[in-house]
């Protein structure tokens, strides 16, 4: 699903400035019933940075960003502690794992609803609309209803509505995660071309290494459950424009690759002999 939101779960400040978010989580803990998803993490991202997230299965990848996102404050039994700071008069967009486009809507339609949100006029919104659906490679699809849509062009209009509303700090959950392998390094990508023309403040989890390793300037590793910040990997070396095909095959790249799921699989094992003991 995608969507977009206004809030963080911290409440922005009062600053007219459009510039992109810095987010400073400290000691964040979310725990559901007496099940300790979270603990104690604690993390920087400087604005306009491509963060990356990964860690083994259940680690709370997902529940920190929803924490960011301030959804949890809704889900029966969730506690959360800490803090999750973002900058003033941030504007926060949050792609799921799935497109959340309407159903009823046209593909320029539901672009159209981000350009709403940002507080476009009616007027200018569905020239808006098409720019962005031609910026993500979707040419005279505006009239095809979701349904119409293959998953890879969902997520394309998923991405323009996203960016129609003008976001600082934009959250991916997998987006790209049920796509075929050419769709989604096509679409990595473009997200990386987006990314190097607004520098947005961008935090993306991902199971998929290489992507990590691709659209990262860092990626920050979680320790199983219960999550915490195990290490981050730094990445700036790779540049900001970069091809994902073309970072894949580097000697850097693949020696970063081995490092990273050697760290995964030991970080699994450890969690597994702590179940078991």
């Amino acid at each position: 699903m995608s969507a977009t939101a206004n809030t963080s779960g911290v409440a922005p400040g009062t600053s007219s400035a459009r510039v992109p978010a810095e987010l400073s989580l400290r000691g964040l803990t979310v725990s559901f019933g007496d099940n300790l998803i979270v603990k104690d993490l604690s993390l920087d991202i400087a604005k306009g940075e491509f963060v990356t997230m990964v860690g083994p299965s259940g680690c709370g990848k997902s529940t920190t960003l929803n924490a960011v996102a301030g959804l949890l404050g809704s889900v029966p039994g969730s506690r959360v502690s800490g803090t999750a700071a973002i900058g003033d008069a941030v504007r926060l967009a949050y792609a799921f794992q799935r497109d959340a486009l309407l159903p009823w809507a046209t593909a320029q339609h539901n672009v159209e609803v981000g350009a709403e949100l940002a507080g476009m006029s009616r007027s200018e919104r569905p020239a808006r609309a098409k720019e962005l659906l031609n910026h993500v490679g979707l040419f005279g699809i505006e009239d095809r209803y979701p349904h119409q849509l293959s998953g890879g062009m969902r997520q394309r209009v998923s991405l323009a509505r996203a960016l129609a509303y003008e976001p600082d700090l934009f959250l991916l959950d997998e987006p790209f995660g049920a796509l075929d392998a050419f769709t989604r390094m096509d679409l990595q990508n473009k997200l990386l071309e987006l990314w190097a023309e607004t520098q947005m403040t961008m935090v993306l989890v991902t199971h998929d290494l290489a992507e990590a390793l691709v659209l990262g300037t860092k990626v920050v590793v979680l320790s199983a459950h219960p999550g915490q910040v195990h290490q981050i990997v730094d990445n700036t070396e790779w540049g900001v424009e970069r091809k994902a095909e073309e970072l894949r095959t580097r000697p850097e790249f693949l020696e970063k690759y081995r490092v990273l799921f050697d760290t995964l699989v030991q970080l699994s094992e450890s969690s597994r002999k702590e179940v078991q003991a």
